[in-house]
């Protein structure tokens, strides 16, 4: 079956990469509108794995990924609709230099070929994956969690029918229905019909995939983000702030799992904190010098630090200066986005600077690290590697180049 899915995806993906830019964009239009004519199938697909989900007792972050609604449906929509309004990049030609021996070199972007995507419980993965990978010119093979299987399985019907009004053809997207690991660990060794994997989803699932993978990976990470509070923040956008990273979505890469405060305005800024944060019944686990101050406070553990807790827990230390956080960020932090509060100018270009992660903020939510805040229309994933690709991935991300030379009788001496 694997095999079968391969040399479909492969033959489709020498059609996609000659395949126009307005064709590319009417294909993206047409499965966009065909999305939102199948919105009451997809839901009714999605309300089945939402419910056995909750029988399963699967935590309430989760959940919240696996949810669908008509909002929902409406961002998936309006992020393909974003996707046909940016630039094509292949076929750019991205430099040309005349060598002394008369050889014209240039290098242009091409697409990757077949890019395959292994993912948990995200069906807005399914649409958002397509998109990017399609206006790109690849053709994409999906393997999504058996959690979100009649959900995805909905989609990427709507895609294909979407492709066939067009005349396109449907294998520029598959889905792998046997969600098995047997099958997973199969699909990470298609050397000869997938040209790069890319993994979302939790560590688990990820160092998977990075350890068993024959295929060459792009590695997307977990999300362990703090939020520093210097001693000249705001207090008010701080609360702000972290209200916002820490509640808005609970179960994210991008929410805010840990805070750390300055030691001069710790004992009037927690017990606001906690006071805030109260409103959502949000869990503070936090070291001794802060239940010094906020009793209340649950004692944190060394695990506390690195922890990705994709729930309404937040652990919370204080530090005496912006270069103990920067020290305490850069060993527990998982390379995704990190921010600091603060009026302090040095401090703020010291955090940019010496923090190592794919975004750094100063004075805003780490919420917006998503491929559509950042105007990429959706995003293939969030990337916490340094090789090819860093932070969201957008069309450039999937993308390689290839050298093109144009001579006139040139023979090597």
């Amino acid at each position: 079956m694997l095999i079968e899915i391969g040399q479909k995806a492969k033959e489709t993906s020498y059609i996609l990469g000659k395949m126009g830019t307005d064709l590319k964009n009417a294909g993206l239009l047409a499965v966009a509108q065909e999305i939102l004519d199948e919105e009451d199938e997809i839901l009714k697909a999605n309300a089945a794995d939402v419910a056995k989900a909750k029988e399963r007792g699967m935590a309430p972050g989760l959940v919240d990924r696996l949810e669908l609604n008509h909002k929902r449906i409406e961002g998936i929509v309006e992020g393909m609709r974003q996707v046909v309004g940016l630039e094509d990049p292949v076929g750019e030609v991205i430099s040309m230099k005349r060598r002394p021996n008369g050889l014209l070199i240039g290098q242009k972007r091409v697409p990757f070929g077949v890019i395959g995507i292994i993912y948990e419980a995200r069906p807005n993965v399914t649409a958002d994956a397509f998109a990017l990978c399609f206006k790109t010119g690849n053709a994409v093979i999906l393997r999504g969690g058996s959690d979100a299987l009649e959900s995805n399985k909905a989609i990427v019907t709507a895609i294909r029918n979407g492709l066939k009004k067009e005349g396109i053809p449907e294998d520029a997207i598959s889905l792998i229905e046997d969600t098995s690991h047997e099958t997973a660990r199969e699909f990470m060794r298609m050397n000869g019909y997938l040209d790069v994997l890319i993994p979302r989803g939790g560590a688990g699932l990820i160092r998977t995939v990075v350890e068993n993978s024959t295929v060459p990976v792009i590695e997307t990470g977990t999300g362990n983000c703090h939020i520093y509070v210097d001693e000249s923040a705001d207090f008010d956008m701080a609360l702000d702030i972290i209200f916002n990273a820490k509640t808005q979505r609970i179960g994210v890469c991008n929410a805010c799992e840990s805070t750390l405060v300055h030691r001069k305005i710790a004992k009037e800024f927690l017990p606001l904190m906690k006071k805030r944060l109260d409103e959502k019944n949000v869990e503070i686990r936090a070291d001794e010098d802060a239940r010094s101050i906020v009793p209340e406070f649950t004692a944190a553990t060394e695990e506390d630090w690195g922890k990705e807790y994709l729930d309404y827990i937040l652990s919370c230390k204080i530090v005496d200066s912006v270069d103990e956080a920067i020290a305490h960020i850069n060993r527990y932090n998982t390379g995704h986005s990190e921010a600091i509060v603060t009026k302090d100018y040095e401090n703020a270009q010291k955090f940019l600077n010496e923090v190592d992660a794919a975004a750094v903020y100063v004075n805003a939510s780490t919420r917006f690290t998503d491929g559509f805040e950042f105007g990429f229309g959706a995003e293939i994933g969030i990337s916490t590697q340094k090789l090819h690709a860093r932070g969201p991935m957008g069309l450039l991300a999937l993308t390689s180049t290839k050298y093109i030379i144009y001579g006139d009788g040139q023979i090597r001496k």
